[in-house]
């Protein structure tokens, strides 16, 4: 496996673990992992610029000031953009070229990114800064690393991105608090950037030839958005075949289907890894000792049998997307490049296109765990009574209606996540005159991807729920060790339901122990960590 790739793998399958890490992240010529971006775009680490990183920048400044008065027609240093790139510029506004760029292309709507995915595209466009590709002078790229340091985050708006060209709207909304020019975002709305850059004794900072072009090209914005769900999705695997194994353990289900020696049958890395969970955390498991030769427990649905089939698709579609990510981490995406050689060349690596199918691909599988999960909970609350079970998990069913709520909002965020997953990158629209005539809609892919993410996140808390309260009426049989570290992590938060209630309050802290990770936490003491 390509080392970059690999070693970005190893940094996101610590994803739960990660502990808010304060130490400096390094920007400079080895490539960022998503680690590094996590720690700064999350917990406010500090970055700094690699001394290595300075000869670069400053050799590539020299490249394209050797172009400046040449007369020759060098693409968005002596002419206009896009359709424009016929337009030459006289010497005497090459800086307001780039100051004129940044104005007009900070031209985003709708709501406010969230700090982290601005602070992570701050990151990212530090690094190809600093790759002196892009033929800045040393102090635009420093100007981003203070920014982040002094905690001044631009307000982003999070409509107007096609995705090729790069993300140029986000990105030039943060361009404008360079020049001191936009908003920032503050702890709740948002104030002028020129009074933060004061707060902060930071000067706005000119442009000059060149630069304005180089601070908005490129793929930074979907790549944050990804990089920060890549990183969450992680959790969200695991936590995955926990509820599952809870659920499964509950239905009075058998774990025979998740066999070594039948995974090998069909060798395919992610549902062996979820199989061996499986294993493990219902291994040892009282309820499920009691039922082992049961008539019963000759097949399960398809939703406790194929658990690992589901699963591991998943887990595939995550390695795939981080193979991608990690690439496009290590890549130079500016356009054009100064070469080593003095050239200046157009590229097309600025499209979107590698990054946007692997948003889409990550937010479908992604789906798929909460599609099967919510037939796991629907089965308990309903089917479940063929093993024993009362209907809606209710201690007092028909006077009470347990659970029944639970599931319907289940169904409800499955249902909008399968339109929210439609693939973005299969649209285009012509931009720029049509110069600009196909396009990724990557940034458009991970705008859905995230809420993708937060409504799976929902129901796989809303079938943990439901397991521990049949784990609950499975007494006083005991559950794995395994499975039963995750209900008791989760009964310390949410009592066993014995009497109708709020159901939202349950669900809320439900969906508060998955989002930080504390299941998994909870689990992986006991059994080892999980794949």
């Amino acid at each position: 496996m390509h080392a970059i790739v690999a070693r970005a793998l190893v940094a996101g399958r610590r994803a739960a673990g990660w502990n808010g890490r304060v130490e400096p992240v390094t920007v400079g010529p080895d490539p960022l992992t998503p680690a590094d971006v996590v720690a700064v775009a999350r917990g406010g680490a500090p970055a700094r610029l690699d001394e290595r990183a300075v000869a670069a920048i400053r050799a590539g400044r020299e490249r394209v000031e050797a172009h400046l008065g040449t007369g020759e027609a060098v693409y968005g240093v002596t002419t206009g953009f896009g359709a424009l790139a016929g337009v030459h510029i006289g010497a005497g506004d090459l800086d307001r070229l780039q100051v004129n760029l940044i104005r007009s292309h900070a031209a985003g709507t709708g709501s406010l990114l969230p700090a982290e995915i601005v602070r992570a595209m701050m990151l990212l466009r530090a690094r190809a800064l600093a790759s002196g590709y892009s033929g800045v002078r040393e102090e635009v790229a420093r100007r981003y690393l203070e920014l982040l340091n002094q905690g001044v985050t631009p307000a982003v708006p999070s409509r107007g991105s096609v995705g090729a060209s790069g993300d140029l709207a986000p990105l030039a909304h943060i361009g404008l608090t360079v020049l001191g020019e936009g908003r920032v975002l503050t702890g709740g709305g948002t104030e002028p950037s020129a009074e933060a850059l004061r707060r902060a004794g930071l000067e706005p900072l000119g442009l000059e030839a060149k630069e304005g072009l180089a601070l908005v090209n490129g793929t930074e914005g979907m790549l944050a958005i990804g990089l920060l769900a890549m990183w969450d999705a992680r959790g969200l695997l695991r936590q995955a075949d926990i509820g599952a194994a809870m659920s499964i353990e509950a239905a009075l289900g058998t774990d025979r289907p998740f066999a070594e020696e039948l995974m090998a049958l069909r060798p395919h890395p992610g549902q062996a890894t979820s199989a061996g969970n499986l294993r493990r955390l219902m291994a040892g498991s009282e309820i499920m000792s009691s039922h082992r030769e049961s008539d019963h427990a000759v097949q399960d649905p398809y939703s406790m049998r194929c658990a690992p089939q589901v699963h591991g698709a998943a887990r595939q579609a995550w390695t795939f997307a981080g193979e991608v990510f990690a690439l496009e981490l290590a890549s130079i995406v500016d356009n054009p490049v100064i070469l080593d050689d003095g050239r200046v060349e157009s590229t097309g690596n600025f499209h979107g296109e590698p990054v946007a199918q692997a948003l889409d691909v990550l937010a479908i599988g992604l789906v798929s765990l909460a599609s099967i999960a919510e037939r796991r909970t629907y089965w308990l609350l309903g089917i479940g009574a063929e093993r024993g079970l009362p209907p809606f998990l209710s201690v007092e069913a028909g006077l009470g209606s347990g659970y029944m709520l639970a599931q319907y909002t289940q169904a409800a965020l499955v249902s909008e996540c399968k339109v929210l997953a439609h693939p973005a990158s299969l649209d285009s629209i012509p931009t720029s005159g049509t110069q600009e005539d196909h396009v990724s809609m990557g940034f458009h892919g991970g705008l859905q991807l995230r809420e993708v993410l937060a409504s799976v996140r929902a129901v796989l808390a809303i079938e943990a729920l439901c397991a521990a309260q049949a784990l609950d009426l499975r007494a006083p049989l005991a559950p794995a060790r395994g499975t039963g570290a995750a209900h008791a992590a989760l009964r310390e938060r949410v009592a066993t339901l014995r009497e109708d209630r709020e159901v939202a309050v349950d669900i809320e802290a439900a969906d508060r122990l998955v989002a930080s990770g504390a299941l998994v936490a909870a689990v992986e003491p006991v059994v080892g960590g999980l794949g």
